[in-house]
């Protein structure tokens, strides 16, 4: 199927592994100029070094940015000022008791998870309205709507990505520009991967039966009863991403592996 975005920019936050780099690498396909982001140098490099290998396309730059500082943030917005498609995948998790999650903690989930996003749709927004098309893109999370009692702190940045996107779709109005948010569920991303193979080291297991005792007790729900793929996300953000998705705009669109106990 076309997309029908190539030569499209498209600017994905924290693509450097995990759910962002399968994001990168399926907008690269469809032909699209990507923009890849992570924390250092070294890693954006090595990034768009692999992503051209798989793709093919050549097409493919990139700038460092830590979206826990502002300058940073300002760099990477001088040196790509304009893009058609905004993926805001950035964000950080940790589990933590909620009595040990301090102020700081607070203010560092939603400096990165949700302001991230802010501070760029708001650079991007108005220019995608001036050229009448645009795709802004929030990759939150099944915790937005079942907020785990481990993160609570993760829960609630989460939630708020939904409550920005679905305000800027309504400024959207009678344009080719849409905002909507993707919900993944439990996903075999690097940081995920990590946190497994530590929990199977300390309790002298496997990391198969880690995971399948997380579906067990942490996420009972999941009809898929196992992680999901990065790809199986992106191929969905790939899509409304795409110049095919008009009619999905202010949308909250699940790819949990049916963790959301609910048909709405």
């Amino acid at each position: 199927m076309d997309l029908k975005i190539k030569n499209k920019t498209a600017l994905v936050t924290g693509s450097t592994a995990g759910i962002g780099y399968a994001i990168a690498k399926a907008l690269a396909n469809e032909g699209a100029k990507v923009i890849v982001n992570g924390r250092t140098t070294e890693r954006v490099n090595q990034a768009i070094e692999n992503l051209k290998k798989e793709t093919g396309n050549l097409n493919i730059v990139g700038q460092a940015a830590d979206f826990s500082k502002k300058e940073q943030i300002q760099k990477l917005i001088n040196q790509f000022p304009e893009v058609d498609i905004l993926i805001n995948n950035v964000g950080i998790f940790e589990p933590k008791a909620f009595n040990d999650i301090s102020d700081e903690d607070w203010f560092r989930f939603y400096e990165v998870n949700v302001l991230s996003g802010i501070r760029l749709s708001r650079t991007y927004f108005d220019k995608m309205i001036s050229k009448n098309w645009g795709r802004i893109i929030f990759i939150s999370s099944e915790s937005a709507i079942q907020i785990p009692e481990e993160m609570i702190h993760y829960g609630m940045t989460k939630t708020a990505q939904i409550a920005v996107a679905r305000g800027l779709a309504e400024l959207t109005k009678g344009t080719n520009v849409t905002v909507n948010t993707v919900l993944p569920g439990p996903t075999f991303s690097e940081g995920v991967g990590g946190f497994i193979e530590n929990l199977a080291k300390d309790k002298g297991t496997s990391t198969d039966d880690v995971e399948k005792q997380f579906f067990q007790t942490m996420r009972p729900t999941s009809l898929l009863k196992r992680f999901i793929e990065p790809d199986e996300i992106a191929s969905l953000v790939a899509y409304l991403s795409s110049d095919l998705s008009i009619a999905t705009n202010g949308a909250t669109v699940r790819a949990d592996g049916g963790v959301v106990k609910s048909a709405f």
